[in-house]
């Protein structure tokens, strides 16, 4: 007793299985994951290194290299980059997104450690960490209120943080424009010189008279006690009143020569929502949290905050990346439900009978259900991907079912009982059911060897639609049939009027076809002949249509990258920023702006970025239209350049997310900046693409001052004492720690500011002789301004500058790609260019995408050679793939759409579910063929039995594709593509499998009768299992 027929014999049986399936799918459904895309790690580790005073070429050649060297023999590394600053640098090593980044981490401290003796003695110990490019806030959170700074600082740090901390799922909670309280001593130079005093005294006097130092302990009769010498200041007037320094009997405190007072470290770093002061903070989430999740706990707990607020201070969430993934999901979901009710529609309207079309759409919650819960336990997150495998799964579970029952009925319409239909019914077309699912199967086999991100997104996709192809199966070979044996009507009462009419339409129907499948069968190579034609002229097409790595999607917010001149201080930059600001919030698209102005990334007070989060799609302009606006506006201030960039597009790389990245090598660092910069501009100048931006760094201007050796040492002043005094007046020093609060803060010394505003300011800086006496510093040193070297970027062990840019409307990814190759042609001998980024991911994806496409054609030729026991057979199946992909690319080409990776990828989907047509046919053939049909008699029974379930399982797959086919709601821009490809494929293809797959069959049989009778060989091969059922009609259902 097999499977199917225990299920008919114990029904029971088969309804516990499937209320035990659809319990377990809901109670997976509320606890799995949601997510934006599936979780990947982009495994990176980060070397940072300290050289006091070292200029970048130094840290290049006598530091970086040598740590580069070692880090490549490390397993898994696929990309180094490194960047030499004055002072220091930093090495960043990209790891295989297979490589486990803790045991990578170990393997990288063991080879720097190794190669730490050849570095510079005076170098700090390198500091190794791990880090993840994608671990980017999910929401910001801005704090603002009519307060001092320093009362908003301590706000957002001591109580939002440590609130935000506590709640589960929350990671890393980072602080965005903040800035550190500090002790400020300003030193006023005039009263030294006047008092006959330098900064070494002040700095001196400090270290003397504050200062807390642990002393060691007491041992006695038993005891223990921990000794320390409370020589801080306790407050600021206790430190005002330190001496420095006594003058003919009087004391000089420190205040008769500074100001002392409570503030903030130097401004370099400012924010701001809507234009107002504000203090942002960042949450991250922890990795494998759910994003969603994590985000309501957040909002729940700022209501809660809200309450307790001190009156006029307001908290709101400046940025939340988790409310598109909501919109996304919840939009996915109610595509879902509605291919559901489509799907049921056409099952109604091909069945007439609300009883069987129950039987056909139970299928559905069986089979979605079920893959939830496998999906749970296999680690998966409901996100993009997997919504999109269930989504477009509507119309392909129901396909064996559908098969299942129409066989089931055309067994009953013949006069046999329930349980004898539903038997025999279902094993006659068990055989051709398993071939189609396996099919579907093999299809995305090979997914699970494509590489990189997209390998490890799509394999979430093809696991959940497998999934589900084999939970209908097993579905339609089990519990319809049972149920069928119990509720199958078996005559034509109680049919719908429309069931009525839709058997009168399909008798018909099926006398036309046959007419035309006799038509073409007599002419089968005019029918092959039109077929090649139509592939021909398909194949322009689809070299036509545009290519793209990943459509863009409007997420309602937008990321502004902007850069004033070199050499502007914070005030120049923040004045630039507030005009931009202020353009940006008065427009009506706009909801929130939250902006930081400076010390953001590279920690340059030129730069800053500002987050524009808009109303939804429906309530404005496109938002790539808004970027227009925003990126002319902005890009017309004077002094100002800004980068405006929609971010859908990350997540996919580990690099910044533009859609066209490259970089330029060379070993010439002057040629090389001279390419970049050429490079850059014929890029702006072939209008393919806006938004070019580079990291490479102008040199910022530099005062450099050079000690005069021979005078100093006449005078007596030590090289140190010059230096020092610069440093502390003009740079700032920590000269110690202050407590308050129970914290611990610095106290930093500094010259007052309207005494270092210009540079001959420092010449009157006075530094004391080996006499005692105060000299100026115009004296000892000369100064000379020049622009210095800021950085030098390398890219795998040579230097490089990288440039971004986006797709200027009107282009597309492929062709903005194809610039920058021809463009590259044109740049001088010793600078090449090499893709990166998206612009590898995009050639990696489809190369890929490609590769499997192919390979899970292969691999279905041997299921279905298997199947069939047959060399041929599976080649009559497969002849219909090219035709879908012909309807596809028109579809493609008819709506405007691209050729990504979503669109690929309904390419792939398409080989699955197309051969399905192709595999009933052939069965069906080669059943008549067992009992003693030529092939085109075969060919010609086979049609007409077999065109309901076509038709009727085209159309379910085809209306379950059709809400993602209308690109609406949130996202849309991903999911649209892809059922645009399979409807535009399916409908094409389920119109000329009928005639096709008969004609290339009728032929193919031809040609191996004369090649038996030249070679002496006879038979068919690769006949079904011998069958035993009654000479087949057309089906009438009831």
């Amino acid at each position: 007793m097999n499977i199917t027929e225990a299920c008919i014999k114990k029904p029971v049986l088969a309804w516990m299985i499937m209320a035990a399936t659809i319990v377990f799918g809901l109670v997976a459904a509320q606890r799995i994951g949601i997510s934006q895309f599936p979780d990947v790690d982009f495994p990176t580790i980060n070397i940072s290194v300290t050289w006091e005073g070292a200029n970048p070429e130094a840290v290049e050649s006598d530091v970086l290299e040598f740590i580069e060297e070692a880090v490549t023999q490390v397993e898994g590394v696929t990309a180094i980059s490194s960047s030499a600053r004055q002072g220091g640098g930093r090495v960043t090593v990209e790891l295989d997104l297979s490589r486990n980044v803790d045991l990578a981490l170990q393997d990288v401290q063991t080879k720097v450690s190794q190669v730490q003796r050849r570095l510079p003695l005076d170098i700090d110990p390198p500091i190794i960490s791990k880090s993840n490019p994608e671990d980017q806030p999910i929401l910001w959170v801005g704090v603002s209120g009519p307060f001092s700074q320093q009362v908003v600082s301590d706000y957002a740090r001591f109580r939002v943080k440590e609130k935000l901390q506590t709640i589960p799922g929350v990671g890393e909670v980072q602080l965005g424009g903040m800035l550190e309280r500090n002790v400020r001593i300003w030193v006023d130079a005039e009263k030294l010189d006047a008092l006959g005093l330098t900064v070494m005294d002040v700095t001196a006097a400090l270290q003397r008279e504050h200062v807390e130092l642990p002393a060691g302990r007491i041992e006695t009769q038993g005891r223990e006690v921990n000794v320390r010498v409370m020589g801080e200041a306790l407050d600021l007037e206790t430190l005002r009143r330190i001496i420095v320094r006594e003058q003919d009997g009087f004391p000089v405190y420190l205040n008769d020569v500074a100001l002392v007072e409570d503030g903030f470290e130097d401004v370099r770093r400012m924010a701001r929502i809507n234009g107002e002061p504000a203090q942002g903070v960042g949450i991250k989430k922890q990795r494998g949290a759910n994003a969603v999740a994590v985000a309501q706990g957040i909002r729940a707990e700022l209501a809660k905050m809200q309450k307790d607020l001190p009156e006029g201070m307001q908290l709101g969430v400046n940025f939340d990346s988790t409310q598109f993934i909501e919109e996304s999901v919840h939009e996915i979901e109610f595509e879902l439900m509605l291919a559901c009710l489509l799907t049921a529609f056409v099952c109604w309207v091909f069945l007439g009978s609300l009883s069987s079309t129950m039987n056909v759409v139970l299928a559905i919650p069986m089979s979605l259900l079920g893959t939830v819960a496998v999906i749970y336990f296999l680690g998966f997150t409901l996100n993009t991907f997997t919504l999109l495998g269930l989504a477009l799964a509507v119309g392909i579970v129901v396909d064996d079912a559908i098969m299942v029952l129409e066989n089931i009925y055309r067994h009953s319409e013949e006069g046999k009982d329930r349980v004898r239909a539903a038997r025999e019914g279902t094993a006659e077309i068990t055989f051709a059911a398993l071939a189609a699912t396996l099919a579907v199967i093999a299809i995305f086999l090979p997914v699970v060897f494509m590489s990189g991100v997209i390998g490890k997104y799509f394999l979430q996709f093809g696991v959940t639609l497998c999934v589900a192809v084999l939970l209908s199966y097993v579905e339609a070979i089990t519990l319809a049939p049972a149920r069928c044996a119990q509720l199958l009507k078996t005559s034509r009462e109680g049919r719908s009027a429309v069931g009525v009419w839709v058997d009168r339409g399909f008798e018909k129907l099926e006398r036309v076809y046959a007419r035309a499948l006799g038509w073409g069968l007599k002419r089968p190579w005019w029918v092959l002949g039109a077929a090649v034609l139509l592939l021909g002229v398909s194949a322009f097409v689809f070299r036509a249509l545009p290519g793209e790595f990943v459509p863009s999607q409007d997420q309602s917010r937008l990321l502004v990258r902007m850069q004033t001149a070199v050499g502007s201080d914070i005030e120049e930059t923040n004045r630039l920023f507030l005009r931009a600001e202020a353009f940006a919030s008065n427009r009506p698209e706009v909801t929130r702006v939250f902006s930081v102005v400076g010390g953001f990334g590279s920690g340059a007070v030129n730069t800053g970025i500002m987050f524009v989060s808009l109303k939804p799609p429906d309530e404005r302009m496109p938002q790539s239209e808004f970027q227009q606006i925003l990126r002319k506006e902005f890009n017309s201030y004077p002094g100002l350049r800004a980068v405006v960039q929609d971010q859908s597009q990350s997540g996919f790389t580990a690099q910044r997310g533009f859609p066209v990245e490259f970089s330029v090598r060379g070993s010439d660092w002057e040629q090389l900046v001279e390419g970049s910069q050429q490079m850059r501009e014929l890029l702006l100048a072939s209008g393919k693409v806006v938004d070019v931006d580079t990291d490479y760094q102008l040199g910022m201007p530099e005062l450099r001052i050079t000690p005069d050796r021979g005078r100093a040492a006449d005078l007596g002043v030590p090289i140190q004492s010059v230096a020092t005094t610069i440093n502390a007046l003009v740079g700032g020093v920590r000269v110690g720690k202050y407590s308050t609060g129970g914290r611990r803060i610095d106290v930093r010394m500094r010259l007052m500011k309207d005494q270092r505003a210009r540079p001959e300011d420092l010449s009157t800086l006075k530094v004391r002789t080996a006499s005692g006496a105060l000299v100026p510093l115009s004296l000892l040193v000369t100064q000379e301004e020049r622009p210095a070297l800021q950085a030098i970027t390398r890219r795998d062990r040579e230097r490089a500058i990288s440039i971004y840019a986006n797709v200027a409307p009107g282009s597309n990814q492929e062709e903005a790609l194809a610039t920058v190759e021809r463009l590259a042609k044109e740049l001088p001998g010793g600078v090449r260019v090499v893709p990166g980024g998206a612009s590898v991911a995009f050639r990696d994806s489809m190369n890929s995408l490609f590769f499997a496409l192919f390979l899970g054609i292969g691999v279905a030729y041997m299921v279905l050679g298997a199947q069939f026991n047959s060399f041929l057979h599976p080649v009559t199946v497969l002849t219909i793939l090219p035709l879908s992909v012909a309807g596809a690319a028109f579809a493609l080409f008819a709506t405007s759409t691209t050729l990504n990776i979503f669109s690929m990828i309904g390419l792939l989907l398409l080989m699955g579910i197309v051969k399905k047509n192709s595999i009933i046919l052939v069965d069906y053939a080669l059943q008549e063929r067992e009992r003693g049909a030529d092939a085109l008699e075969a060919m010609l029974r086979a049609g007409p039995v077999r065109l309901r379930p076509i038709l009727m399982t085209s159309t379910a797959t085809m209306m379950a594709a059709v809400p993602a086919a209308l690109a609406l709601g949130a996202g849309s821009e991903t999911r649209a593509p892809m059922s645009i490809a399979v409807l535009g494929g399916l409908s094409v293809s389920t119109v000329l499998s009928l005639l096709v797959v008969p004609a290339f069959y009728v032929v193919a049989d031809r040609i191996k009768t004369r090649l038996g009778e030249r070679f002496g060989k006879k038979g068919d091969e690769g006949h079904a299992p011998p069958r035993h059922d009654e000479e087949p009609r057309p089906a009438a259902h009831g």
